[in-house]
């Protein structure tokens, strides 16, 4: 089975696991340099499996009493969560079970990306946070994404490939090498990238890529 080398790129991020050779910089700063306390708190990544703990709503956004309830529910309203709270009494003391077996499963992803959103990061991975959910809330997190971290640095581990058309710079990965890297409209102007391929596997039209950029 082909391995691209995504986890691993989040595990380096993370300094998880450390380069053997070569440097991560970020804003001019070799992360090996810094602590791995001062280094994690200022990444926030949300899984594909939201992790949800048996407590209440408040808590699993805010476990260590961090934020006052206006910013909570800023969050809240944020990830288009609240139609969900008010279903429940409108109550942030809302008791989830363990994993959250009493919410949707798009609700849980909801969640989580409000409690990442709590922290005000710089830095957000979101490791195929939308292959398991529905198509309405991926298109809710696709919204926040683009309001809520328009001035954070986004990196999108993509399981659907419309989730990343608008971004920046595309980077695909292959048995961990950088295959390409470039803008979307570049790499799909080109009839024989490696992007073209999965456009082309996902039935998407290159053409789509400018509708989305424009």
């Amino acid at each position: 089975m082909e391995i691209s080398g995504k986890s691993s790129l989040c595990l380096a991020l993370l300094r998880i696991i450390e380069p053997t050779s070569g440097s991560i910089v970020i804003d001019n700063v070799d992360i090996s340099t810094i602590g791995l306390h001062d280094l994690r708190s200022k990444i926030t990544i949300v899984p594909q499996d939201a992790v949800i703990f048996a407590g209440s709503i408040r808590f699993n956004l805010d476990p260590f009493g961090h934020y006052s309830d206006t910013e909570i529910w800023s969050a809240v309203e944020l990830v288009h969560l609240k139609d969900c709270l008010i279903k429940r009494g409108n109550d942030l003391s809302y008791m989830l079970a363990e994993g959250g077996q009493n919410m949707s499963a798009g609700e849980r992803q909801l969640l989580c990306l409000a409690r990442a959103i709590l922290r005000k990061s710089k830095i957000f991975i979101l490791d195929e946070a939308t292959a398991a959910i529905d198509m309405e809330t991926d298109r809710l997190i696709q919204l926040t994404i683009r309001s809520a971290l328009k001035n954070a640095t986004v990196i999108t581990i993509a399981h659907r490939l419309h989730t990343i058309l608008d971004s920046t710079k595309i980077i695909v990965l292959s048995n961990g090498y950088i295959q390409e890297y470039d803008q979307p409209n570049r790499l799909a102007a080109n009839p024989n990238s490696a992007f073209t391929k999965l456009l082309h596997d996902a039935n998407i039209h290159p053409s789509d890529i400018t509708s989305v950029l424009t």
